[in-house]
């Protein structure tokens, strides 16, 4: 972090009313090198076709005239170049790809933005924030409902950065910040038009494009304060019982002790959001009964990937055990079988070491424990739909299942594992394999 990133963090912790100015002046060279460094350099190239490769070719004259163009105040936000990516069941959702330049710019601004807000930001928040990622939400979550609550409220935002409302957002980002120049060059990116894939440009009225840079840390300031903020000083204070929220991004669970708060919450939360021009998506919004003295109900609720529910250890005791949901899963195998069709020619050291790093990374997230067989279950899938492409490289068949196991040992392809550690609240001997 930049020396000038700390002092604001420290300034956002000491002072909460605090309103921050200047800090337009801090995108100087040095910010918008960091900020280069930062960036995804594999990500498509925007509307200009410019890719990371070929803006580093002259890097440091490229980064003086951004800086020229910030200084003169006469930067521009290029169209966001839009693409939709699947979501399954034959949706998509919209990602927006700004120009490498306009990427340098968002994240120098992302950094200011952090360095103001995380200290605001309340716990119950991880999504896009340095250094916590969603498995502390899950594990935070498992450790918390242990108990205390006995109904969910399981809620969704019906296209959350699509209807993000600008001047509320502006308003939002006023108090906190009073410099003019910084919160005009925001909403050049908010009011940036759109390339449609056929060629189409709209101009949006609403909304925070997933994939822009900046977008996740507006996308969460938005909710910290329509959400969290409201749940934390008006709906635990008037619950007779116990209450707690979790939210990564715009997914979020609310757990209450008594069967009143959930219901009073439920009604309340729809009227709340629709006040900053939010809509539930009614049909994935509901109250669920979910406690150990009812777990023959087999009564469960999803977040972040994962399925929720009350069973019964090896040793007799009442817990709570994560697996992969089922939607997660299918979605995994589905774009591990398309890898499989488009890497198949490669030499077999290589399709492994490829490999390797993606099943690392799905262990690392799925591996929690009590989850061992959701790991073993997407693995051994996988395995046999690599068998199957694998010998389909050729008209005559490559090995049988037994040399298939061979090679692959000694490839070094590796094996499910656990990866979340013990503690007190999740012992390993206490959980279901």
């Amino acid at each position: 972090m930049q020396t000038s990133l700390r002092g604001i963090t420290r300034k956002a912790k000491q002072e909460r009313d605090y309103r921050f100015g200047n800090l337009y002046g801090l995108l100087d060279k040095n910010a918008l090198y960091i900020a280069w460094k930062e960036i995804n350099k594999k990500a498509s190239a925007g509307v200009d076709k410019v890719t990371a490769k070929e803006f580093e070719k002259n890097l440091d004259q490229n980064l003086n005239e951004l800086l020229e163009d910030l200084k003169k105040k006469t930067y521009k936000a290029r169209l966001v170049k839009r693409v939709n990516i699947p979501k399954g069941n034959g949706k998509t959702r919209p990602l927006g790809i700004p120009t490498i330049r306009d990427k340098i710019i968002q994240r120098a601004v992302a950094n200011i933005l952090e360095a103001i807000y995380q200290s605001d930001f309340l716990k119950s928040s991880y999504g896009y924030r340095p250094g916590i990622g969603p498995q502390r939400a899950v594990t935070e979550l498992t450790k918390e409902i242990q108990g205390k609550y006995s109904y969910i409220v399981e809620a969704d935002i019906k296209g959350y950065f699509n209807n993000i409302d600008h001047e509320w957002l502006m308003e939002m980002l006023k108090l906190r910040i009073k410099d003019k120049t910084f919160l005009k060059l925001i909403k050049k990116w908010l009011k940036a038009g759109i390339m449609e894939t056929e060629g189409k440009i709209i101009h949006p009225q609403t909304g925070c494009p997933q994939g822009g840079v900046v977008s996740p840390v507006l996308a969460n300031i938005y909710l910290h304060y329509a959400l969290d903020l409201w749940f934390e000083k008006i709906v635990k204070p008037r619950s007779e019982g116990e209450a707690y929220i979790c939210r990564f991004a715009d997914d979020f669970i609310c757990a209450f002790r008594y069967k009143k708060d959930a219901e009073k919450f439920y009604s309340a939360l729809g009227k709340r959001l629709g006040k900053f021009k939010l809509e539930l998506a009614e049909e994935k919004t509901k109250i669920i009964s979910f406690t150990r003295f009812r777990k023959h109900e087999n009564t469960s609720f999803e977040f972040l990937g994962f399925e929720y529910r009350w069973k019964e250890s090896h040793k007799g005791k009442d817990i709570i055990v994560r697996r992969t949901s089922r939607d997660k899963l299918r979605k995994s195998i589905k774009a591990f079988t398309k890898w499989c069709k488009e890497n198949r020619n490669n030499r077999i050291k290589r399709i492994v070491d490829k490999l390797n790093i993606k099943l690392r990374g799905y262990f690392n997230y799925y591996g929690v424990i009590g989850n061992s067989k959701g790991i073993n279950e997407f693995y051994n899938i996988a395995i046999k739909i690599l068998y199957k492409w694998l010998n389909r490289r050729s008209q005559r068949r490559s090995f049988n299942w037994d040399e298939f196991k061979e090679k692959m040992k000694w490839y070094g392809l590796i094996k499910p594992r656990i990866t979340e550690t013990s503690d007190n609240q999740l012992r390993f001997e206490d959980c279901f394999a």
